[in-house]
């Protein structure tokens, strides 16, 4: 009929990939961890010398590796994803069971680092960069554990919406760390 307009096509939101309340958790968690940073770099403008040095204690290398491994771990989820839409179910499960392996060798190496600094006798009340350091990737590896388990459950009960999810969120940890690594190793 004249006058009526473009047929509903849906809400916007309904074409994200995942559940609602996932992206809730996304968006809220890139504000917190957007908030962390740009409290790091406010405190950094007041002691630029400070944070280079402080800087120059941390392990790139290490972290380095970690951002492979973490882009590699999302690689993997994302793959499972489409493994699972191909009705490829236990290969879907094993990408998601080794993107799971390389969260965990992400934790040992920054475990690693983390054993290092104490060994070194650094802590959060060293330098306000450590601080920073310790709160920002500290916080970023209890998301990458939370990634792990629900990449684990999303193994076990593992419909592409699930994986759809669950890689959601695991992609979010890629992203933060992918932010992270510049800004807190490599920023001059």
């Amino acid at each position: 009929m004249p006058g009526q307009g473009p047929p509903d096509t849906g809400h916007p939101l309904e074409d994200l990939p995942g559940e609602l309340l996932i992206w809730v958790l996304i968006v809220s968690e890139l504000l917190v961890f957007g908030a962390g940073l740009a409290a790091f770099l406010g405190v950094r403008i007041t002691d630029p010398q400070g944070f280079a040095d402080a800087q120059d204690h941390l392990h790139r290398t290490g972290a380095a590796l970690n951002t492979v491994v973490l882009v590699t771990s999302g690689y993997l989820a994302a793959r499972a994803l489409h493994l699972r839409q191909s009705a490829r179910r236990g290969a879907a499960r094993w990408h998601l069971v080794l993107a799971m392996a390389l969260g965990a060798v992400f934790l040992i190496i920054k475990g690693i680092e983390f054993i290092d600094k104490a060994a070194q006798g650094i802590g959060v009340e060293t330098h306000p960069f450590f601080m920073f350091y310790y709160l920002l990737t500290g916080f970023h590896a209890a998301h990458v554990l939370a990634g792990i388990v629900i990449l684990g459950l999303v193994a076990i009960w593992d419909d592409a919406h699930n994986i759809e999810t669950g890689a959601a969120f695991w992609h979010m940890v890629d992203l933060v760390w992918v932010l992270l690594f510049p800004v807190i190793y490599l920023l001059a």
